[in-house]
C-alpha cells in the first residue's frame, strides 16, 4: 500500500478522483502535485493536501500560482521539466495521470528511481513498452494499472497467472457505437464529449469515441501482462459493467465486474494488495440486468486498425501514432478538423514514419515531439483545404 504519493495530473479527471480516494482513506501523504495550467484547482489542492512540491507545465500559470501562494510552504516548479521535479520526492508511489505522450519521460524517471507506478498514462507503454517494462523489472518497481480494464485483468490473472490463454479487453463503444456511418462526418465536439457511461477528461473521451483509446489499451495490455497481441481480444460491451475478463487454458473465464466508477481501480492500485471499503456504489443483482457483447466494427473505428498495424512495426511507429493522436484530438477539439479526420491525421503521420527504435528515453521523447509537429502540420493542411 502506498504511504506517500506524488500525483502527476492532479487537476485532471483521474487526479481529482485519486484525491477523493486519498481523502477517503485518510492515511496517504501527498508529496507532490503536478498540473498543466488549472492553478485555481491546484491552489485548493495544495492548501488541502500540503505537498512540498507543485509542478505547473505552463510557466505563466506557475508564476501566478507563486504569487497566490506567497509565503506558503510549497516549492513550485514550472516548464517542461517540472514533472521530473514532482517525481524526485520521498514518495514511494507515483500516480501517472497525465494525458498523452507528455508523461513518458516522468514515468521512466519514476521507475529509474525505484518508485512504484500507479499507471493511468497508457501512452507510456504504447510508445516505449519494452523499455519501460524492462526497466521496471530491473529496478524492482511495481506497475499497478489504474485503467479500469487493466485493473480488471490484473485482478483476474491473479487466480492462475501461469495458465492464461486469452485476455478479453472490453470496450464501451463510446457515444457513436450505433450512429449510422454516414452521420459520423458531421459529429460535433459536444456530442463526441458525451460519453454514455464514464466521466473522463476531454482527451480520453475523444479517444473513446474514436476507439483509439482501446487500441492504446490493447498495446498496453501486451506489455503489462507479457502476452501476445494475438491473444488479446476486444469485445464491445456497452453497459460497462464487465471491465475485462481472462480466459484460462481449461476454458474457464473469470471476469471483474462493477459500476463504472474510476475510484475503484484507483483505490485498488493505491491499497494493493489490500482491499478497503470504497466510495463507489455496488451492483444490485436483485434487479434485472442485461449484459451484451459484440465484436468491434473495424470499418467504423479506423483507429483500432491503426493500433493493430503499429504493434507489428518498430517502436517509432507506435510512438508516432500516439503523438499524432495528441495533435489530431487537439485539432478536433479546437474546431480545425472533423471527427473522421482524426484517424486520417494519425494514418498519414504513421505513413510518414520510418520504422526504427529510438535511442533511449530521450530518443522516444524527441521523436514524439517531432511526430506531434508532423501531425499538427497535416491537421493544419486539412483545415485549410476543407477536405
Amino acid at each position: 500500500m502506498a504511504e506517500v504519493i506524488s500525483i502527476l495530473g492532479s487537476t485532471g479527471s483521474i487526479g481529482t478522483q485519486a484525491l477523493d480516494v486519498i481523502r477517503h482513506l485518510g492515511n496517504i501523504k501527498v508529496a507532490a502535485l503536478a498540473a498543466g495550467s488549472n492553478i485555481g484547482l491546484l491552489e485548493r489542492q495544495i492548501i488541502e493536501f500540503s505537498p512540498k512540491i507543485a509542478a505547473v507545465a505552463d510557466k505563466s500559470a506557475a508564476e501566478a500560482l507563486k504569487a497566490r501562494l506567497a509565503g506558503y510552504p510549497v516549492k513550485i516548479y514550472s516548464g517542461e521539466g517540472s514533472l521530473l521535479a514532482a517525481v524526485e520526492t520521498e514518495a514511494d508511489m507515483v500516480l501517472a495521470a497525465t494525458s498523452g505522450t507528455s508523461g513518458l519521460e516522468s514515468v521512466y524517471a519514476a521507475i529509474q528511481a525505484g518508485k512504484d507506478i500507479a499507471l493511468a498514462n497508457k501512452e507510456s507503454l504504447v510508445c516505449a513498452g519494452s523499455m519501460i517494462m524492462d526497466s521496471a523489472k530491473r529496478m524492482k518497481a511495481g506497475i499497478l494499472p489504474v485503467d479500469s480494464e487493466h485493473s480488471a485483468i490484473f485482478q483476474c490473472i491473479a487466480a492462475s497467472p501461469n495458465a492464461v490463454k486469452k485476455i478479453i479487453l472490453t470496450a464501451s463503444g463510446g457515444p457513436f457505437l450505433n450512429t449510422p456511418a454516414n452521420e459520423l462526418e458531421n459529429v460535433t465536439v459536444q456530442s463526441a464529449l458525451s460519453h454514455p457511461n464514464w466521466k473522463m477528461g476531454k482527451k480520453i473521451t475523444i479517444d473513446s469515441a474514436t476507439m483509439m483509446n482501446k487500441g492504446f489499451e490493447w498495446i498496453e495490455a501486451k506489455w503489462l501482462f507479457g502476452i501476445s497481441e494475438d491473444d488479446i481480444q476486444i469485445a464491445v460491451h456497452p453497459e460497462s459493467i464487465v471491465h475485462s475478463a481472462v480466459e484460462f487454458i481449461d476454458g474457464a473465464v473469470i471476469a471483474q465486474m462493477g459500476l463504472p466508477d474510476m475510484r475503484v481501480p484507483i483505490q485498488y492500485a493505491l491499497t494493493y494488495p489490500n482491499r478497503q471499503a470504497s466510495l463507489s456504489g455496488s451492483l444490485d443483482f436483485s434487479r434485472a440486468m442485461s449484459l451484451s457483447f459484440q465484436p468491434p466494427d473495424a470499418s467504423r473505428f479506423a483507429c483500432l486498425g491503426l493500433a493493430y498495424r503499429a504493434m507489428k512495426e518498430k517502436p517509432s511507429v507506435a510512438t508516432a501514432m500516439a503523438a499524432a493522436d495528441d495533435a489530431a484530438v487537439e485539432s478536433f477539439l479546437g474546431g480545425k478538423i472533423r471527427f473522421m479526420q482524426i484517424a486520417r491525421v494519425i494514418e498519414e503521420t504513421m505513413a510518414f514514419t520510418e520504422p526504427f527504435e529510438p535511442a533511449g528515453i530521450k530518443g522516444y521523447v524527441e521523436w514524439a515531439k517531432e511526430a506531434y509537429k508532423i501531425a499538427s502540420s497535416i491537421a493544419e493542411k486539412l483545415s485549410k483545404s476543407g477536405q
